[in-house]
């Protein structure tokens, strides 16, 4: 069972929320992660675009509050620990490949 946290529908319409450890747009995964707005390279952009926003996920701006409700969810998902075997897997997977890119590989 998926869980899903709402976090802020877009002036389309269209929702975006935390799915299974995603943010998601439309039920679509974006990315798994958020950016501080101060840390993005186009932060001068996307604020000319969209004022509120102080975080990004992907290519969702996010205000202070709909980034604190992601940012719960994807914790809340990330505690919840699958001890199998392709979980670990996974997950040593994901750290490895964060250190490479914070060594620079792309």
């Amino acid at each position: 069972m998926s869980e899903r946290v709402w976090v802020k529908t877009t002036l389309d319409g269209r929702l975006v929320e935390v799915i299974n450890g995603w943010i998601c747009l439309a039920g679509q995964p974006e990315t798994d992660e958020i950016v501080v707005l101060e840390e993005h390279p186009n932060r001068q952009a996307i604020l000319q675009a969209v004022p509120k926003a102080t975080h990004m996920a992907g290519r969702l701006p996010l205000t202070l509050a709909e980034a604190s409700v992601a940012q719960a969810a994807l914790r809340r998902h990330h505690d919840s620990f699958d001890g199998t075997p392709l979980a670990v897997s996974e997950r040593l997977r994901q750290a490895v490949w964060k250190k490479a890119c914070a060594e620079g590989v792309e």
